[in-house]
């Protein structure tokens, strides 16, 4: 089996949850000895210094289905002699698709069946196909890593009701490994078709997930478990959660069929808790609302509203009447056009100059 990406080269599995930040154009100041800028005039703006919640909120275009499709070529030779219809679920144990009037058998597990099992081999392959065989309820064997005579009795069993010949070897092709229950996502074979060498199907999970496209720089929103809201093509808002986010690299073509530079992008799975309140939709174009950051009963000024003072950090010019300060501010959280500031000069309600 191949996993198909959409032109996309998988780089690693989670990705490091960025702190929000931001830049502000500010001006270089030196203080006097009384805080106040030498030289200041009033500000051509003012503002206030206010308490309130800051929060740090991002809504994207997001898809609603089941999730990226996994493609499966054929590892046994013969003919394909019977296919799934697209939209079917297939259970562990079920037959996935047939060549040569035999099945090929859905197991769970992530290791893929690289080599044939019998009597004597050992390592995580058997084990991952003991686990199974034992899920299935075949006994009279012990799930380690060893495939015993004991295992091959079971296999003969498990062969004999799936009507092919009872070696008590399994061989590379008999089975395919998927996480889980699949559902058909596209039949792209025909019964008839040679197996071997080209996908005959693509599958997906069963559980709709929505999926979504980040780029690099809004990594800070893509933190594993966080809250999501989905709101659906009526209307309606779903609760979800962030799942899994994967590094991905976009591998495109210009209009002149001229390949353009590879593109960084997140690649964010929300899982969605209810699937009843989806109703019907399989697919649709969802918008996915992020919080990356909450800040609450915080001060705050516009960003035009700090100066970088010359001797490093921040500062704001606090305005009082028709003479003005610099007061040295430590800066937090960027949102909406405002920072949060905090420091033993900053209170609620100053006024505060702003930079035209």
């Amino acid at each position: 089996m191949s996993r198909r990406r959409r032109g996309r080269v998988l780089l690693a599995a989670g990705v490091a949850v960025a702190a929000a930040g931001g830049t502000a154009a500010a001006v270089a100041l030196d203080r006097g000895d009384s805080g106040t800028a030498a030289g200041s005039t009033l500000p051509p703006a003012t503002a206030q210094v206010q308490r309130s919640t800051l929060v740090d909120a991002e809504t994207v275009d997001g898809t609603l289905g089941y999730g990226t499709e996994t493609a499966v070529t054929p590892r046994l030779r013969g003919t394909v002699t019977w296919l799934p219809p697209a939209g079917s679920t297939i259970k562990r144990g079920g037959r996935l698709y047939g060549v040569d009037d035999t099945p090929v058998v859905l197991l769970r597990g992530t290791l893929p069946l690289y080599r044939p099992l019998t009597p004597g081999v050992e390592g995580a392959d058997v084990k991952q196909f003991e686990q199974n065989l034992a899920a299935l309820g075949y006994d009279g064997f012990t799930v380690d890593e060893e495939y015993s005579d004991s295992t091959a009795d079971a296999v003969r069993e498990w062969q004999e009701d799936l009507g092919i010949e009872q070696t008590g070897t399994v061989e590379v092709g008999r089975v395919a490994y998927a996480a889980g229950d699949v559902r058909i996502y596209e039949v792209r074979g025909q019964v008839g078709d040679p197996a071997g060498g080209q996908a005959v199907l693509s599958y997906t999970g069963t559980t709709r997930v929505v999926t979504v496209d980040l780029d690099v720089d809004q990594q800070r929103l893509a933190g594993t478990g966080a809250a999501v809201g989905v709101e659906l093509p009526d209307g309606r808002t779903a609760q979800g959660k962030v799942a899994s986010v994967e590094t991905v690299i976009e591998l495109g073509s210009g209009g002149t069929g001229q390949e353009q530079e590879p593109e960084t992008k997140l690649e964010v799975t929300v899982s969605l808790a209810d699937q009843k309140g989806l109703g019907t939709l399989d697919q649709a174009a969802v918008d996915v609302s992020f919080t990356a950051q909450k800040r609450e009963n915080v001060l705050s000024v516009p960003v035009a509203a700090l100066l970088a003072l010359a001797e490093g950090g921040y500062g704001v010019q606090v305005v009082e009447g028709t003479t003005t300060r610099i007061v040295p501010v430590e800066t937090g959280m960027f949102s909406g056009g405002r920072v949060e500031v905090s420091g033993d000069g900053v209170a609620e309600g100053m006024t505060v100059g702003v930079a035209s």
